[in-house]
């Protein structure tokens, strides 16, 4: 796969790439992964919040008028 890179992106690229020894690929996998793993985490955390807003939903609203 190509990927372009946009002009103003490419200098400071270069730069990471060459003080953290490695190429423009590596660091832009790098940064696709953690994107992908955030994504991840805010489903989950939403997720999570979901069952408990289903699931104890009774209590919520007991602890709300308690």
């Amino acid at each position: 796969m190509n990927l372009g890179v946009p002009e103003d992106l490419d200098p400071p690229l270069e730069k990471l790439a060459t003080e953290e020894n490695t190429s423009k690929t590596a660091l832009l996998s790098q940064g696709a992964e953690l994107l992908m793993q955030r994504h991840a985490r805010r489903r989950e955390f939403s997720e999570g919040l979901d069952f408990v807003m289903t699931h104890d939903a009774e209590l919520l609203t007991r602890l709300g008028d308690a």
